[in-house]
């Protein structure tokens, strides 16, 4: 079984249509996929950017806070469910981030409501830091999430930046997707692959 790790931010729109696409490749290839924590609001605190995107940042740090307070307690195979419950949630509900959505996925997730305040504390920063610059030092230029790592020609991880998808491919779809993705990671020669005028991301 080939081990996949990706890094995500549980507001991005985009890692959440490649996180759905690696849990449909799950069904179709022999891979399993690790979940991590990167946070979009480390990412881009010191950037020169769109003051629209910097108000978009505005509520990104307190999910990340909490996905990594609940991968501390109960271990990182919990933040794939947890990841799954607040993303649904912001993604597909639309639910506002804030106390009441931390409070509720903790509830259906039957984890301890006093995790909420992780959201508003400082307490695991370091660890969400620490998990942060795991994913994306390896692909380079803070290129930001998705980040996927995959085995290399090597055997040593390849990150990437991406994949940037829309919509969210499904059954053998996906695993096609999969496969011309690990091929590239296969090839030492590769870096890039993009293409412009990207539309807006459905998430369904």
């Amino acid at each position: 079984m080939t081990e996949i790790d990706m890094w995500f931010d549980p507001k991005c729109p985009w890692a959440w249509n490649a996180s759905r696409w690696l849990l449909e490749s799950e069904t179709v290839r022999d891979v399993h996929v690790n979940f991590h924590v990167m946070s979009l609001h480390i990412l881009n605190e010191k950037r020169d950017v769109d003051e629209w995107y910097r108000g978009w940042l505005g509520d990104t740090l307190g999910p990340a806070r909490l996905a990594i307070a609940v991968e501390k307690k109960y271990g990182n195979p919990a933040l794939r469910d947890f990841y799954t419950e607040i993303g649904t949630r912001i993604h597909r509900g639309k639910e506002t981030i804030g106390p009441e959505l931390y409070a509720d996925v903790l509830a259906d997730l039957g984890h301890d409501p006093a995790l909420a305040l992780a959201a508003d504390s400082d307490e695991h920063d370091t660890a969400l830091l620490a998990s942060h610059h795991a994913g994306l030092d390896l692909v380079g230029e803070d290129l930001g999430t998705p980040t996927i790592h995959l085995p290399g020609p090597d055997g040593e991880p390849v990150a990437f930046f991406g994949p940037v998808i829309t919509p969210i491919p499904k059954g053998e779809e996906a695993g096609v997707v999969l496969d011309g993705v690990m091929a590239l990671a296969r090839s030492k020669g590769f870096y890039e692959l993009k293409r412009g005028n990207r539309p807006r991301p459905d998430t369904a």
